[in-house]
């Protein structure tokens, strides 16, 4: 999140090409599952088998402070967990930090939740922006990752925002945004979307850099010369390797968004391309990879043209579902249902998707 003019894409701003009316669905017969959720992001499901949802909340009273990007943020603890168990839904953390547009929407606080075992629930805490701004919103736990136990107490495991400051790997302006995050026996990988890097987390909190990704030519008049990488997601491919899913800087081109595949220690490969707003990726059982884009069509954000895709290994997609309203996260049940969010960036009327058996 280098260049100020992406502030508001990874916060999920850009309120002028924001729509709240209702999706088009298409392809995939699906049902809602979950409902009511303030600005949901990340899915991930527990070994139990339980579906858990990060809500960023919807900010509060304040303080409230500008952005890279000139938007108005204002700050509250209105970030939440929520799980859904044997059909019921319940929030089982609040109080979480978070802050938003006035209105509630765009929200930035709990962005994504990964397991290590039953107790071990691993949460993203957004940013999107630098010391000054967390300082003037008065937040404690913004761009940090923090370790919940079953009980819902939790402490914060690292200070991602810090280790930007200190190191600021891929250069550039201060900036930190953790957007994804997967939790593995060997230590946690968190997708810092502000610094455009890959992380490593050890189980002690200790951080390093695993990758970066290259900034490409903007194509168009509208904008910046180059267009940052936005990393947003990281996923454990059945091959071993880590693949990470961007966004993209502004203006948003369509095509330019990749999937990489990242081995530690080389440089990341373009695995997939021809994309424009990934926001998460998942995999399959049988290898395929389930990829949520933002939006798609022309520059910018196009209303309710959010899209669920199938990618097979060799890189052909199907669509799954399209016309959906700003969705950020994918997930696969253990019977192979796909999970998805949808109407993401609103306060009260977000919600969850199931699509297939």
């Amino acid at each position: 999140m280098k260049n100020v003019l992406r502030n508001a894409s990874v916060l999920l701003g850009c309120t002028a090409w924001m729509a709240l009316a209702g999706s088009a669905f298409a392809q995939s017969p699906y049902s809602v599952v979950m409902s009511g959720l303030d600005n949901p992001r990340g899915l991930a499901f527990a070994p139990n088998g339980a579906l858990y949802v990060a809500e960023a909340g919807r900010g509060g009273s304040g303080p409230c402070a500008l952005n890279g990007a000139g938007e108005t943020r204002c700050f509250g603890t209105s970030g939440a967990i929520t799980r859904l168990w044997q059909g019921v839904q319940s929030r089982v953390a609040q109080g979480l930090e978070s802050h938003a547009m006035p209105d509630g929407s765009s929200a930035s606080g709990p962005n994504d939740i990964s397991f290590r075992g039953t107790g071990g629930a691993y949460i993203v805490m957004g940013l999107g922006g630098n010391q000054a701004f967390k300082d003037a919103l008065g937040e404690e736990f913004g761009g940090t990752l923090i370790h919940m136990a079953a009980s819902g107490h939790w402490t914060v495991l690292a200070d991602v925002m810090q280790y930007e400051m200190d190191h600021n790997p891929a250069g550039g302006p201060v900036d930190s945004n953790p957007f994804g995050i997967l939790a593995e026996s060997g230590g946690r990988l968190v997708a810092d979307a502000g610094a455009n890097a890959l992380l490593f987390v050890s189980a002690t909190g200790e951080i390093e850099t695993l990758a970066l990704f290259p900034s490409q030519p903007n194509p168009t008049p509208v904008g910046p010369p180059m267009i940052e990488p936005v990393p947003t997601s990281v996923a454990r491919g059945p091959d071993g390797a880590l693949y990470v899913g961007q966004l993209t800087g502004f203006p948003f081109v369509p095509g330019l968004a990749n999937i990489y595949r990242v081995v530690p220690g080389q440089a990341p490969v373009v695995h997939c391309a021809g994309f424009k707003t990934i926001m998460d990726i998942a995999f399959g059982a049988d290898g395929s990879l389930y990829v949520v884009e933002n939006a798609t069509g022309g520059l910018f954000f196009a209303p309710n043209s959010g899209q669920l895709s199938r990618v097979a290994p060799d890189c052909s997609r199907s669509t799954m579902l399209v016309g959906l309203d700003r969705p950020t996260a994918v997930a696969v049940g253990p019977d192979g249902s796909v999970y998805v969010t949808n109407r993401a960036t609103t306060a009260g009327a977000g919600e969850v998707l199931k699509v297939g058996p």
